[in-house]
């Protein structure tokens, strides 16, 4: 009896620890991406306040693909606000998304020491 009993927390332990070891990783690649968007935001506000020091006839242009398009001042500012909204929500996705993470591995944790717990009073009982 303790034979399966060891064996099967032992493949509740691998389990856990293979659990582990994705969700780490996937939190390590939502913080990286998270810092990227970051990256982006604040790349797109100074971009913003550049181009609000410029006089309004002043000819600028977007990049499209791999050319560049004649493009006003207002609407490129414009553009840059979307940009900016769009990595916030992305951000805050990842940010979602990592809670989830955590809390499920801490669920998983919980769970083992629940089973390890049970394990040893049913020992101590027989």
């Amino acid at each position: 009896m303790s034979k399966t009993v060891d064996m099967e927390l032992k493949k509740a332990f691998t389990e856990l620890q293979q659990k582990m070891l994705e969700t780490t990783q996937k939190l390590k690649l939502a913080d990286l991406q998270i810092e990227a968007l970051k990256r982006n935001i604040q790349h797109s506000l100074l971009t913003d306040k550049e181009i609000s020091a410029l006089s309004p006839d002043t000819r600028t242009y977007e990049t499209v693909g791999r050319m560049f398009l004649l493009t006003d001042i207002a609407d490129v500012r414009k553009n840059l606000q979307k940009k900016s909204d769009t990595y916030s929500e992305k951000i805050k996705s990842l940010e979602n998304k990592k809670n989830y993470l955590e809390q499920n591995l801490k669920d998983s944790e919980n769970n083992l020491r629940e089973m390890v717990q049970q394990r040893k009073e049913a020992a101590e009982n027989s």
